[in-house]
């Protein structure tokens, strides 16, 4: 009885180690499979698997119980690929781009945004201290530092002074004291010809006709350059420039008129006309519009033509230089709507030459 307990307990300790024996080598077994099984995947894999942050987080905490030299068939991923799936959530941390910024400073409106870089680009000289001064005026009270990163985001120098003027802006705010003047000549039904001196002023486009002649002489251009002056009343201390050419019949005393009231007389260059370009424009567009459509009589009608011209140039027609307003004109009418309910009227300007066009009060 003794000997028969004492074989069956020596049995079951025997067992023991075969048991464990048999389980590990059924856990290698079972492993060797899995990794047989990944190999197999792998070679009908056609491109990069993509792990989610659940995955890539269970093979960080696996790496650790795996020996280095197992790494090879035990671990789909490298131990470079670990290091960089650290640093990137290292770099997800300190990112600060996607995070919500606190709610200490508003962000600065769109159209604030778009008036600032407005000021700067239609002020060249103006700085951040200049632009913030404005924008406190207008009632955006927004600080110099915004201004200034707002100017950088756009690419605009911060800095006063960042481009000088275009030809166009420096001629335009010279415009306003230059006067230019020219002869036109006009031929006759009876090819007799005459001339007449016209004048243009530069900011207004407004157009004078001096006089009529067939025998313009220095005197008489003389007496021309008085009327004007007297015509031009106290409008000519706005005046600083005269752009004339070098003709025989602009004399010293045709310049010592102008000089009187401060007005400096620039001479163009032999055969350039552009240099009077305005001028010369205006003429262009007299001949195209109302002379080479007329037979002329005599000097009296070519006097009367010219002053219908002018009228209807300085009070009705549009240019373009002037955003489309007649030279005597300040502002736009007002935007008609209803367009059936007000009658249109036509005027005719020598003899239906030239059409003018204005609404019925």
């Amino acid at each position: 009885m003794f000997v028969s307990l004492m074989y069956q307990v020596t049995r079951k300790l025997l067992s023991v180690p075969a048991v464990l024996v048999r389980q590990r080598a059924a856990k290698d077994a079972e492993l060797l499979v899995l990794q047989h099984e990944n190999a197999v995947l792998r070679r009908q894999l056609t491109g990069p698997v993509r792990y989610e942050l659940a995955d890539r987080l269970w093979f960080a905490a696996l790496s650790g119980l795996i020996p280095r030299r197992r790494w090879s068939r035990a671990f789909p991923v490298t131990p470079a690929t670990l290091l960089a799936w650290h640093r990137r959530l290292i770099a997800r941390k300190w990112d600060y781009s996607k995070r919500r910024r606190r709610p200490c400073r508003p962000p600065t409106m769109s159209a604030v945004r778009a008036l600032v870089v407005r000021l700067a680009q239609e002020n060249p000289r103006w700085g951040c201290r200049r632009i913030q001064g404005e924008l406190v005026r207008l009632g955006h009270p927004i600080g110099t530092t915004t201004v200034w990163e707002i100017l950088t985001a756009s690419g605009i120098d911060p800095a006063p002074r960042r481009s000088g003027p275009t030809w166009r802006e420096f001629l335009t705010a010279q415009a306003e004291g230059i006067i230019a003047c020219d002869f036109v000549h006009i031929d006759l039904i009876d090819l007799r010809r005459v001339y007449a001196l016209v004048f243009l002023e530069h900011g207004t486009r407004r157009l004078h006709i001096a006089g009529v002649t067939a025998h313009p002489t220095g005197p008489w251009t003389v007496q021309q350059a008085r009327n004007l002056a007297l015509e031009l009343g106290v409008r000519v201390d706005c005046l600083r420039l005269l752009i004339r050419d070098r003709d025989a019949k602009f004399t010293e005393s045709f310049d010592a008129v102008f000089a009187a009231d401060h007005i400096e007389t620039l001479r163009t260059a032999p055969r350039a006309p552009r240099m009077n370009a305005h001028c010369e424009r205006a003429i262009g567009t007299l001949r195209r519009e109302a002379l080479d459509h007329l037979l002329i009589w005599n000097k009296a009608h070519a006097r009367q033509v010219l002053d219908s011209y002018a009228r209807h140039y300085n009070h009705h027609r549009p240019h373009q230089g002037r955003g489309q307003l007649a030279p005597l004109t300040q502002v736009h009418p007002a935007t008609v709507t209803n367009l059936t309910a007000r009658r249109l009227l036509r005027t005719r300007v020598l003899g239906g030459v030239i059409n003018e066009y204005r609404y019925v009060a």
